[in-house]
This record gives structure tokens, C-alpha cells and sequence, in this order.
């Protein structure tokens, strides 16, 4: 049996949903209830919900053997596992954004609002640019807006809240999408298993089929 964590919300319903189509389906899983884990043994799977940002944490540790896990995620904590497939789900990128009228000095220290600590620091000392970072966890849009920052770096789908908030791209770090990743561990007892689920999975991504 493959435990499986997915991210809750409407990415791990979309995840679910191809995994169905790729032959993995488990009933269960639909009905409306509060349950976090469902199994089909027919299909030798058991599906768990855990929250986004936790699913690489499970499957680091091993209590999941496989899971769908966002690039944003793998690049910023940097989790001990294999990522096996781009799931083509949840696209949207990594950016710089900043006011309108905002002009980089690069004279002065950047101060750059972000709850992506560790890609934004990557992200500017490949350019060398002295930053300082400001952790935030959420809003992060406001902190321009008002003086805290001078740029963000954050992730962006549509760039909507952005214009909103009269805020603009300056700068793509690097695009983001959901990402089939595995236990290591688990990937080495596993193999044949898991490289079926890839397979059956790679040709629902390379038909469109997501």
C-alpha cells in the first residue's frame, strides 16, 4: 500500500483528480466527511490530506511514501527527497514586485518583505545585490505599500492583487508549479510501484489531461 499525502484545497482536488484518471482512483475520497485518510486496496494506495506546505515534511520523514508538493516549497526548505514529475498543476511563478514608481538604487541595502526567506536571499546573491530581509506570512503586498519594504518577492498566479494594490512585476525568479516528489527510502523498496504511478501519471500530463 502507497500512503500518499495530498495538499488540501482546491490543488489536492485537482491532484486527486489525476491520479484518478490515471488509474489510482479511491471512491472514498468524495464523500463528504471528515476523514483525513482513505485507502483503496484494490489500487494499493491511501490517500492522506495534510496542509500544502507540510506534505514534503511527511514524505521527507517517511510517513508518506509519495506526495504532490509545490516548487515553491522544495526550493525554499530544500526537503531530502526525489522529485520524480512536474505535474503541470498549479503554474504560476516566483516574482519581484514593487511600486509602480519605484527605482532600485543599487547604492542602498534592498529591503525585501517575503515569506520565501531562502529564495529570495538565492535569488539576489547570484546578483550580488546587498538585501535585508523581512519575514512576513501574509499581506505581504501591504509592506511596499506601506514603507516597510521596498520590493517583495512572492508568488504570483495572476498578478491581479498585484494592479490592485498598484503594484507591478519587476522581475520573474523562477516559475512554480506542483511536483510529484518521493521518500527515498520508500522510492528504493518501492521502485516498480512508484515508477508505475510516474508513468501512468507522465502520460496523463503529456496528453493535456490536467
Amino acid at each position: 500500500m502507497l500512503n500518499v499525502a495530498l495538499p488540501k484545497g482546491r490543488l489536492g482536488e485537482k491532484v486527486y483528480d489525476l491520479f484518478a484518471r490515471a488509474g489510482y482512483e479511491c471512491p472514498s475520497i468524495l464523500e463528504n466527511s471528515r476523514k483525513l485518510i482513505f485507502e483503496n486496496e484494490e489500487k494499493g494506495v491511501r490517500y492522506f490530506w495534510v496542509k500544502p506546505s507540510d506534505v514534503a515534511i511527511y514524505v521527507e520523514r517517511g510517513a508518506a511514501d509519495i506526495g504532490v508538493a509545490g516548487k515553491d516549497i522544495l526550493l525554499e526548505y530544500q526537503p531530502d527527497v526525489y522529485e520524480l514529475l512536474d505535474l503541470k498543476l498549479g503554474v504560476c511563478r516566483m516574482a519581484v514586485a514593487a511600486p509602480k514608481t519605484f527605482r532600485d538604487d543599487p547604492r542602498k541595502v534592498l529591503k525585501v518583505a517575503t515569506k520565501f526567506k531562502n529564495i529570495a536571499m538565492d535569488y539576489y546573491a547570484k546578483q550580488g545585490r546587498d538585501i535585508d530581509i523581512i519575514h512576513l506570512n501574509g499581506s505581504i503586498e501591504i509592506a511596499p505599500i506601506l514603507k516597510l519594504s521596498d520590493v517583495i518577492v512572492d508568488i504570483v498566479e495572476t498578478g491581479k492583487t498585484l494592479k490592485e494594490n498598484d503594484l507591478e512585476v519587476l522581475e520573474n525568479v523562477v516559475p512554480i508549479s506542483a511536483r510529484l516528489i518521493a521518500n527515498k527510502s520508500a522510492y528504493k523498496f518501492n521502485t516498480e510501484q512508484i515508477e508505475a504511478l510516474t508513468e501512468s501519471l507522465a502520460k496523463m500530463t503529456e496528453r493535456g489531461n490536467v
